[in-house]
């Protein structure tokens, strides 16, 4: 009391110091208690006292969706930023019934958009609503109203719950602690700050406080920190403010001003205090001067979208305030607000004299489990949030997702589908690497056009998380995809392969990506986990129309944990090929010695030159396993736009070769062809010498190795030998200007035996 009485004479004199015209009337500097109030124990003559409320209470914070704002006539602010609130929200005016017409004459002048003006009669003694105001909560999905005893001797302030209650047809609960708007800022998810005047004025009762602010507002934790201003008022909304539930802005003093380390000393704690996401608060600071230099840019205004930031005498403040704002809360817009001929004080300014109104039916987003810092391995990780629509009305299913970006990459979404929770909804992050770096957001609608993100900042300021390194167990055994290339003919066709894990560890399909944007996939969802012994099959879908008869290969990624895998996707292509050129598939398959013929078909395309082409002869590469019946007698003469057909049989000793080759050669140009026979039939024990060919996939030289090579030639999958050289223990060759796909390469040994592998080139 000696305090407040040694503040209340300094302010006296000061007072008395000043010309007539500057004096203020008494209405202006009531903030404070006049000496009358200090001995006025009339507080809280009309409070009523009730039980809390039996549902569960969530106090709304500043930051989220306001209906609307109330101020009080007369005013306490401009009427300049009286009509920018009212292009923002409805204004709620408290004015008496005999000043409603000069409210609105002045609000009509000042070009207040009145269509958004709800005047609300009652008596008032100041304009500080901030403090008296009511303190809207929801309670379970309805909206209430908490009174408490205000800190002041004021009945008429005192009752405006009351009015606000009875206005909206809404319950009030009655809470019996003597406190004060300014003194409370909430982070809309049960955490909350006040300085320790709520202490001072509520016979120091920590657990009677803590308490009540649990069982009325659903406040806990609670942050009684110290006053570090130190002013007569001890409003925690002069020095510090919630921008976000994890962000909080607290003031800064020069170093030479006594109150600098109290300052700290609070800035410090939040810094090294978690926020309700479970990480400690990102405290900002703005800077003041300190002193009698007007700079109250903590007790700003956010409204929805906007931050309305009272302005200070300095202009270098000023613009340092309203970049710190900037930084803070990205996407929103920061408004600096003159005070007007009412006038800002340190202690007394924008924030206090008005009060958001919760938006009754908004859509709130309730993600807590926030992933935060490095997160261990898992090869998906969940996204839990409760979606609540206050409006009552139905979520809108196929808009609750989970935004998220993979080390800087494009925004993907992951729907998220109920938990068997109330209102609990998840969705699955999938496709990222150990090590990854993960931002993140979730995104609500209902049907009633609401729609909220958490963070609110969305992608300008999203949740973030590292993946942990990820080191998988080497399995024993093989990935097998079969077939490893698919033919495409026409459109629409569809084709599969299968992923069979042959391994004795879960392996991951992260993604299969076709390199032509006209293959689609059906039926698969990834990432995709296949368990030892399990096998996927993937559906390949062509969509483009083909052009005629030959093939181009194209290249389908499977990304695995066990690493990349390639299978071939031959395409019809859409151009006419010039010579004599295969027609369909290059490539021969034989199940059995005792199949059927299969045809090879050739075309004479010099049709420009009218160049007719000669058949001279059929030959097998290096074996004799293979006989051939040629439509014609060679030499055979191919006229343009003709064909040419050759019927293949596989002799019935044949083993011991998986893949040969035979070359149709002609007077213009050769046409080659593979030939693959059923893998059981292979006897490759009656070769001289292992072959082996490494490194296998290749970017650039590989090398072939063996005992005996004579010679090595290297076909593409449309049998055009690409490479021939000549053999010893070990052969190098380039492929570095190779097209990327798979080649057959033929390793033939001193005594005629040929090994033929397959080469992947990327």
């Amino acid at each position: 009391m000696k305090k407040a009485l040694s503040i209340f004479t300094l302010l006296l004199l000061m007072a008395a110091t000043m010309q007539a015209q500057e004096k203020k009337p008494d209405w202006m500097r009531w903030h404070y208690l006049s000496e009358a109030e200090m001995y006025d124990t009339s507080r809280g003559m009309n409070f009523v006292e009730t039980d809390p409320p039996t549902g569960e209470p969530r106090f709304v914070a500043e930051f989220e969706p306001m209906q609307g704002v109330m101020i009080r006539y007369p005013l306490g602010i401009p009427t300049s930023l009286v009509a920018q609130l009212s292009n923002n929200c409805m204004v709620y005016c408290i004015v008496s019934t005999s000043q409603q017409n000069q409210a609105q004459n002045s609000f009509q002048s000042a070009g207040v958009n009145m269509s958004n003006v709800t005047f609300v009669n009652a008596p008032t003694d100041s304009y500080w609503v901030r403090d008296y105001g009511p303190w809207y909560i929801f309670e379970d999905r309805e909206p209430a109203i908490v009174d408490n005893i205000y800190n002041r001797p004021r009945p008429n302030d005192d009752n405006i719950s009351g009015v606000f209650a009875n206005f909206w047809q809404i319950p009030m609960y009655g809470m019996n602690l003597q406190h004060t708007g300014g003194n409370m800022m909430e982070d809309g998810r049960g955490h909350g700050v006040s300085d320790d005047l709520v202490l001072n004025e509520n016979n120091h009762n920590e657990t009677n406080v803590r308490n009540k602010m649990r069982d009325y507002l659903g406040i806990d934790p609670y942050h009684i920190t110290i006053d570090p201003q130190g002013d007569y008022i001890a409003h925690v909304d002069c020095w510090g403010k919630y921008l976000a539930p994890d962000k909080i802005l607290i003031a800064q003093l020069p170093q030479s001003n006594p109150r600098y380390q109290y300052y700290e000393q609070v800035a410090e704690y939040f810094e090294t205090t978690n926020c309700c996401w479970g990480y400690p608060y990102h405290v900002y600071r703005v800077q003041e001067p300190g002193g009698y230099t007007l700079a109250p840019y903590t007790n700003s205004l956010i409204l929805n979208k906007t931050v309305y930031v009272p302005m200070g005498s300095n202009s270098t403040y000023n613009n340092d305030a309203i970049a710190v704002y900037q930084e803070a809360m990205p996407g929103y817009t920061i408004v600096g607000v003159n005070g007007g001929s009412a006038g800002w004080e340190n202690t007394d300014a924008l924030h206090c004299r008005t009060r958001g109104v919760m938006d009754f039916h908004m859509l709130f987003v309730d993600h807590r489990n926030v992933l935060h810092g490095e997160q261990e391995w898992q090869d998906s990780i969940p996204v839990v949030s409760k979606f609540i629509a206050y409006s009552g009305a139905n979520l809108k299913q196929d808009s609750l997702l989970v935004y998220y970006s993979i080390d800087g990459g494009a925004y993907q979404t992951a729907h998220m589908t109920a938990t068997g929770n109330p209102d609990e909804y998840v969705g699955y992050i999938k496709g990222y690497q150990g090590e990854s770096e993960i931002d993140y957001y979730v995104f609500g609608a209902d049907e009633s056009g609401h729609r909220y993100t958490q963070p609110v900042f969305a992608d300008l300021d999203p949740h973030h998380f590292t993946m942990a390194a990820h080191e998988p167990p080497t399995p024993q055994g093989e990935l097998v995809i079969t077939p490893d290339t698919l033919w495409f003919t026409q459109m629409g066709q569809e084709r599969q392969f299968n992923i069979i894990n042959e391994t004795n560890e879960a392996v991951t399909i992260i993604d299969v990506v076709p390199e032509a944007p006209s293959f689609n996939l059906w039926d698969n969802t990834f990432p995709y986990t296949l368990q030892p012994g399990e096998t996927l099959t993937v559906t390949i879908n062509f969509q483009s129309a083909p052009g005629k008869d030959t093939y181009i290969p194209y290249e389908i990624l499977v990304r695995t944990t066990l690493g990349d895998r390639i299978v071939m996707g031959m395409v019809l292509n859409t151009s006419l090929d010039s010579g004599f050129v295969i027609v369909g598939a290059p490539v021969l398959e034989f199940n059995d010695p005792g199949d059927s013929p299969q045809q090879a078909c050739m075309q004479n395309r010099f049709f420009g030159s009218q160049i007719p082409v000669k058949v001279l002869s059929v030959t097998e590469n290096g074996t004799d396993y293979l006989s051939f019946e040629p439509h014609g007698t060679l030499p055979y003469t191919v006229e343009p736009a003709d064909y040419f057909y050759l019927d293949v049989y596989v002799n019935a000793m044949v083993k011991g070769y998986e893949v040969t080759t035979f070359t149709v050669q002609t007077d213009q140009n050769d046409c080659t062809y593979s030939v693959a026979i059923n893998e059981d039939l292979l006897s490759v024990t009656e070769l001289s010498a292992e072959a082996k060919l490494y490194p296998n996939p290749t970017t650039g030289q590989f090398t072939v190795e063996g005992a005996n090579v004579s010679k090595v030639e290297v076909y593409n999958l449309v049998g055009q030998k690409v490479c021939e050289q000549q053999g010893s223990k070990t052969v190098n060759i380039d492929a570095a200007n190779w097209h990327k796909g798979i080649y057959l390469v033929n390793i033939i040994e001193q005594n005629g035996a040929v090994v033929t592998k397959k080469l992947v080139v990327r």
